[in-house]
């Protein structure tokens, strides 16, 4: 399906150790779960969202996230008519004056930015300074933190689909 040649997947899985036998192949099932555990897939992470906008809140309710290992176990915002306000059976929006004891004590792994891009910045170096070890950020800004961020520009998806619709054959 992907077009690439066997010999380059056994090569590629060889950068991580060991894999199946010679002569026989893999154990697709023991394949699959030795790739989510070079992942990191193979286990629960925490979330926290900072920004409780039509994003953060998307992002809050979207279900898919704990199939996969990602559990949001809390939503922050400096706005007053949204705290206390309830996004989900288990999550209430809290005020960010609230993040550094929640941070200290729950342990979260990765945080969202879902702010404004002026506030973008100095909330990814306080949530490094608080322990969060990688940032996901839909804010249109180069964050100055030095834990690894992952960026999201929604624009991306519609200018691939516009290559393919005009690329794709009559």
């Amino acid at each position: 399906m992907l077009k690439v040649k066997d010999s380059q997947i056994r090569k590629d899985l060889s950068f991580f150790g060991a894999f199946g036998r010679r002569g026989v192949g893999y154990s697709v099932s023991e394949l699959k779960e030795k790739i989510r555990e070079i992942l990191g897939l193979n286990r629960q992470w925490s979330v926290i969202i900072l920004g409780a906008g039509n994003i953060g809140k998307a992002l809050a309710k979207y279900k898919q996230m704990e199939k996969h290992n990602f559990k949001v176990i809390a939503i922050f915002d400096t706005d007053k008519r949204k705290i206390g306000t309830q996004i989900t059976q288990e999550l209430t929006v809290k005020p960010l004056e609230e993040l550094d004891e929640f941070v200290q004590k729950n342990k979260p792994k990765i945080a969202v930015l879902a702010v404004p891009a002026e506030v973008a910045n100095p909330l990814a170096e306080k949530l490094e300074k608080l322990g969060i070890e990688g940032i996901i950020c839909f804010a249109p800004v180069t964050l100055s933190c030095s834990i690894p961020v992952e960026y999201v520009d929604i624009t991306i998806f519609f200018k691939t689909l516009a290559h393919f619709i005009m690329h794709r054959p009559q």
